[in-house]
């Protein structure tokens, strides 16, 4: 049986991103809540998917990275049903996979406006000519 590895929370936020930009996860943002009073996790890592399809994939591609990286798997998860929003506990990091819709509404960015937020920058594909 693997060992598991120890790894910060900061660690395990940027797995949590490279899982979600591996199934090209739209308006990929880190929120910092270490110094937020009152915070439930060290970081959210909130991701966009266009379809019910792709917040399934992003999800499922955040489970599979983590869990090849650090043998972990989420304390908690939530959403797989309606496909909505899809979030995954890790304790000290929560991923939140959105549709768009439902990303705007709920406006985690906003609720939580004391976190510092860290941009991903969307990887292209370089163009074929």
């Amino acid at each position: 049986m693997k060992e598991k590895k120890s790894m910060s929370s900061e660690e395990l936020s940027r797995l949590v991103v490279e899982g979600m930009t591996e199934k090209k996860a739209t308006d990929v943002v880190i929120l910092d809540l270490r110094n937020v009073k009152g915070a439930v996790a060290d970081f959210f890592v909130i991701g966009t998917g266009n379809s019910d399809t792709q917040v399934d994939a992003i999800a499922d591609s955040i489970d599979e990275h983590v869990y090849k990286n650090i043998q972990e798997d989420p304390w908690h998860r939530e959403g797989r049903e309606n496909k909505e929003w899809v979030l995954l506990d890790y304790v000290n990091v929560v991923a939140h996979v959105f549709k768009r819709e439902t990303r705007d509404f709920f406006a985690l960015e906003d609720l939580w406006g004391d976190a510092e937020i860290t941009y991903i920058e969307e990887k292209t594909q370089p163009k074929q000519s």
